[in-house]
């Protein structure tokens, strides 16, 4: 299941006097949030680089936190690896002008699919959108260079969503702990070996590294540590 306080700095998070628990509830002085073009100006005089001809730019974790993937982001026309985690995005957006971009990370956010990433189809490599809210994979297909899909801890719970990841052609790495879809066939002992029969290039998944059998040897011994540390 997707860990709920992973998400949790788009809320208020206080503390009650009688249960003395933390109890998450939508703050009525919500700060207003920080604006691409705000992130990139402080990003700029943090390093003294102009965004515009930056190779690698980070502006995970804003306070307040990004919400809108805007249009401020096409001016990034050198960037290779943008990495927009520990915001509270919900949609993406405005990657048209980033020609170059080839790791894009945007895990703990809020996001609920992954339209928008054609626009980056013909060079993304790598995605890292972990923790998140994603349930279904329209669209995926157009990542024709994605190498590496790391999205652990969203809501995926069908083969019919799962096999459309045997539409990326370069797809090696695949990380997919934490969907219901994992978590039932790992309880059943038989998700390794059911997510590679429908996506049979993968060469790691789950940080399981495929060959000769290796797999199934290796998963073994991780049920065999999971029932343990029970």
């Amino acid at each position: 299941m997707v860990d709920a306080k992973a998400n949790n700095r788009c809320m208020k998070i206080e503390s009650t006097n009688h249960t003395n628990k933390d109890t998450l509830v939508s703050s009525p002085f919500k700060a207003k949030a920080t604006t691409i073009k705000e992130a990139l100006a402080r990003w700029e005089e943090k390093t003294s680089q102009k965004p515009s001809e930056a190779k690698e730019i980070k502006l995970y974790a804003q306070i307040p936190p990004i919400e809108k993937m805007d249009a401020s982001l096409s001016t990034l026309a050198n960037c290779e690896k943008l990495s927009l985690s520990t915001n509270c995005i919900e949609k993406i957006a405005n990657l048209n002008g980033l020609k170059n971009l080839r790791i894009l990370s945007l895990g703990r956010n809020n996001i609920k699919n992954l339209n928008g990433l054609e626009a980056v189809g013909d060079t993304l490599e790598e995605l890292w959108i972990s923790y998140n809210f994603i349930e279904k994979l329209k669209g995926i297909h157009v990542m024709k260079k994605l190498k590496i899909l790391y999205m652990s801890n969203n809501l995926v719970k069908d083969w019919a969503e799962f096999v459309k990841l045997a539409e990326l052609p370069c797809l090696e790495d695949l990380v997919f702990v934490g969907n219901p879809l994992e978590e039932k066939h790992s309880a059943d002992g038989n998700w390794i070996e059911e997510a590679t029969k429908r996506v049979p290039k993968l060469k790691k998944l789950d940080a399981v590294i495929q060959g000769r059998g290796g797999y199934l040897i290796e998963w073994r011994e991780r049920k065999i540590f999971r029932r343990k540390t029970k």
